[in-house]
């Protein structure tokens, strides 16, 4: 399972001009799931996530978490994440799960980071999406459960 994180001022996520998702200061999840990702995959990017010291204390190091000062989190399915373009022209989405595998899996992990009672907004699962973002820092994370395993 892989994540792009983004710290955010603010994210908009709109599906044939539908707002479907907003958030002001917080977190922007892109997340995309390989076809060989499981619940553990999500309990673990959710737990990082939630918990990963990427906002400024007060003497602007990066010790806090969307956790400890209250963020929002907004979630976007993203299955290009898995496109491999190492080869030829055109990208390869061998790894990527297929629709309904990562419906699920999509599902799961919003289902669980809703737990951690902050604010999530999602985007809609496989819809053509325009997401709009003024990024903080800027500030982007890559997180992918591969390293773990």
């Amino acid at each position: 399972m892989r994540a792009l994180v983004q710290r955010v001022a603010n994210a908009k996520v709109t599906v044939n001009d539908e707002n479907k998702g907003s958030i002001n200061e917080g977190l922007l999840v892109f997340l995309g799931i390989g076809k060989n990702d499981k619940k553990e995959d999500a309990d673990y990017l959710v737990d990082k996530i939630i918990n990963l010291r990427i906002f400024e204390d007060e003497s602007n190091k990066m010790n806090l978490s969307a956790k400890d000062l209250g963020k929002e989190i907004l979630v976007v399915s993203q299955f290009t994440l898995y496109g491999d373009c190492s080869q030829g022209r055109r990208p390869s989405f061998f790894e990527a799960a297929s629709p309904d595998k990562a419906e699920k899996l999509y599902d799961y992990f919003v289902k669980d980071i809703k737990n951690s009672d902050l604010n999530i907004e999602t985007g809609e699962f496989k819809a053509m999406m325009d997401v709009e973002l003024l990024n903080d820092g800027p500030v982007t994370f890559w997180l992918d459960t591969d390293d773990i395993n």
